[in-house]
């Protein structure tokens, strides 16, 4: 791709979310997700393969619906109580509609069976903008309406987490294990948006941090199904150590970075006398970490023959940046010790 349509593509990526950030008026806010949405569209076809098309395709038609749904909430909502302010939903009918609007463009479930499809027609690196970016101005807009229908956001929170953890159990492709993993982390969020929006948050850039990771690693083993990582131990040795590690703080076990947000989580559900929500949750979270234990034993337990593939990669150096990689990679491990100082932080 042309460098100047990239940067004025990725520019308006950038100025999409922006405008969504800084909106107090809902047209401004669905402005600012339709620049996005245009904004990624071409960077999503640029390979010009037919799945690639197909899958932006799937994206342009789910987030129109989605777009469209939120207009006309926010348009119901101004016909019955006068007012456009994203702050000030007071009716609890926009309330629930641009809830699920929003659960539609993130891919929450029960509508989520387009995040999976379009994920695997994309290529890495506009995979983890759809994965990580992308998810940033629906939050903004969920966290200013606080949605005060408290069974909804339940619902669609272990919901998320359950089809997350189900769906990706007998996935062989990478990129559909991550859109799996993306849905049982959102559930989480969900879970606990309505008690406490800053831990929200703080899932929300845990998850970032992991996931841009994988996605890292997966591009720099040029990895897109599971039989594909036999060979990265031949690749990278130090970095196929690492990995597992970095799935398991993903399943959100101690004692990594993974494990603050879900134990934090976990807590707040059982202060608002959600106890079986929380074991509900928590048990959902085991059928996700299986999953990412198959990726594991494929990186670390699993030899690939010695064929002509496996055998000259690693004599060729890698051209590709792995400061990112390893930044990620090391905080997706490395932060449960702040977890005192994280949550001291979360209560201003």
């Amino acid at each position: 791709m042309n460098p100047y349509i990239l940067a004025t593509l990725l520019f308006g990526l950038g100025l999409g979310t922006t405008i969504t950030f800084a909106s107090s008026h809902w047209l401004l806010a669905w402005m600012g997700l339709e620049i996005n949405t245009l904004a990624i569209i071409p960077l999503m076809a640029q390979s010009h393969n037919p799945r690639a098309v197909e899958a932006t395709t799937k994206y342009f038609l789910t987030q129109a619906t989605a777009a469209a749904m939120l207009l006309f909430a926010s348009t119901t909502n101004a016909w019955l109580t006068g007012q456009w302010h994203i702050d000030q939903m007071s009716h609890p009918f926009p309330v629930t509609l641009i809830t699920l609007a929003i659960a539609l463009k993130i891919g929450l479930a029960p509508v989520h069976s387009w995040l999976p499809e379009v994920l695997q027609g994309l290529d890495l690196t506009t995979g983890v903008i759809l994965s990580t970016w992308q998810k940033l101005a629906p939050f903004a807009l969920l966290l200013q309406i606080q949605p005060t229908n408290s069974l909804i956001l339940i619902m669609l929170g272990l919901t998320s987490t359950l089809v997350g953890g189900w769906g990706g159990l007998n996935q062989t492709q990478l990129r559909k294990i991550l859109a799996y993993s993306s849905i049982a982390h959102l559930g989480w969020m969900i879970l606990v948006l309505q008690f406490s929006p800053s831990l929200t948050l703080l899932t929300l850039l845990m998850y970032f941090i992991m996931t841009f990771s994988m996605f890292l690693v997966f591009k720099l083993n040029q990895a897109l199904n599971i039989n594909m990582l036999t060979t990265s131990s031949t690749k990278a040795p130090a970095l196929t150590a690492l990995v597992p590690l970095v799935l398991l703080s993903l399943g959100g076990l101690p004692p990594l970075s993974g494990f603050m947000p879900k134990w934090l989580i976990l807590q707040e559900l059982t202060k608002q006398d959600l106890g079986l929500l929380a074991t509900a949750a928590a048990l959902t979270a085991l059928l996700s970490l299986y999953f990412y234990l198959r990726v594991s034993y494929a990186m670390t337990l699993t030899m690939s023959p010695n064929n002509l593939n496996g055998t000259i990669s690693w004599r060729l150096t890698s051209l590709q940046l792995t400061l990112p990689m390893s930044v990620s990679t090391m905080a997706s491990l490395l932060l449960l010790p702040l977890t005192p100082g994280i949550a001291a932080l979360l209560v201003l």
